[in-house]
């Protein structure tokens, strides 16, 4: 190859060279505004805040896979070649990424079957809190106190998991223990008051008072009552305070352990 032919290959390749930087710059940021403008599309439709992250992650990946081959295509790279060699090292990075691509599999379970969604509060994996936001591979919780979860989506497509949004009531649970002493009927009338007069408090179902077991130093009362979801720890903090009192004001012992110790003395 003599002297002008390589200068005019130096210029051809250098020319494409700079061809495909400047369409990788432009095409990124075209990317960047695609994916922002589709973000923004399915917010305005209100489209599920599930789905919408995962499509917007999606299609910003795609869309980077396919400038990528664009660029190759400029640098004269044989597509076939290119694609022979993109599925080998696709298959590498599959071998080596098992973890990963089971997180992948197990979000795309995760939104086709819908267990929860973004704004409910589940228990899964050994954590609770508030869905925020399922993603590609992982899907993020916030605890009560603010804390930030991040739990592998493959976790938690196989994990069992208690979802408490799914249904609009919920059941609130008291265990009231009193003194062997004391009138059962008095008892029972009162929790049934407590009951009939808290604001949030369903009448259907109906409230339930039942004496539910002999423990060594009480009886034991159980008090169940129907909610909406959102109500369920104001009613469950409310009614606890409230059964205290009243069983102060109708003179209702609150038992608690205590051991009667006799000293036998020597005579």
């Amino acid at each position: 190859m003599d002297l002008d032919n390589f200068y005019a290959l130096l210029i051809d390749y250098g020319i494409r060279l700079l061809a495909a930087i400047l369409v990788l710059v432009i095409g990124l940021k075209v990317i960047k505004a695609i994916v922002a403008l589709v973000a923004t599309r399915l917010e305005r439709t209100e489209a599920d805040n599930t789905l919408s992250p995962f499509l917007v992650s999606s299609l910003k990946v795609l869309l980077q896979i396919l400038l990528i081959i664009s660029v190759a295509s400029m640098l004269g790279v044989e597509m076939t070649s290119f694609i022979a060699v993109l599925g080998a090292v696709a298959f590498a990075v599959g071998l080596a990424l098992q973890g990963s691509l089971a997180n992948f599999a197990g979000g795309v379970l995760i939104l086709l079957l819908k267990p929860f969604k973004v704004g409910d509060y589940i228990e899964a994996a050994g954590y609770g809190g508030t869905v925020k936001e399922i993603q590609l591979f992982y899907t993020m919780l916030d605890t009560p106190d603010n804390k930030r979860i991040i739990i592998p989506n493959a976790v938690l497509s196989n994990a069992s998991a208690v979802n408490y949004n799914v249904n609009p009531l919920r059941r609130v649970d008291f265990n009231f223990g009193v003194g062997y002493e004391d009138d059962l009927e008095k008892v029972k009338s009162t929790l049934q008051d407590i009951a009939k007069n808290h604001p949030l408090a369903l009448d259907d179902p109906p409230p339930q008072i039942l004496l539910g077991e002999y423990g060594d130093s009480a009886v034991y009362f159980y008090l169940r009552l129907w909610c909406k979801r959102e109500d369920y720890w104001t009613i469950y903090f409310e009614v606890l305070e409230a059964a205290k009192q009243r069983f102060d004001q109708e003179g209702i012992n609150i038992p608690y352990p205590q051991h009667d110790v006799h000293l036998v003395g020597k005579e």
